[in-house]
């Protein structure tokens, strides 16, 4: 698995009425863009997190040219 700051890391749940968890990755710590990330979550709690197979790295849209 590979990620850029800014990614977003989808955790996808293998159980019936758990939700997936959705982070936004602010540091890298392994080569080339591997893991482990760290990772801000969307309840605002940061974590140190090694991804396993169950999930998903989303690039971060390019922002729009700002207009003068």
């Amino acid at each position: 698995m590979q990620a850029n700051i800014g990614d977003e890391l989808v955790v996808h749940t293998r159980r019936v009425g758990e939700h997936e968890r959705h982070g936004v990755i602010t540091q890298i710590h392994g080569e080339g863009g591997t893991p482990p990330y760290e990772v801000k979550w969307q309840d605002g709690k940061e974590a140190v997190f090694f991804p396993s197979a169950d999930c998903t790295v989303v690039p971060a849209t390019p922002s729009a040219p700002k207009k003068a």
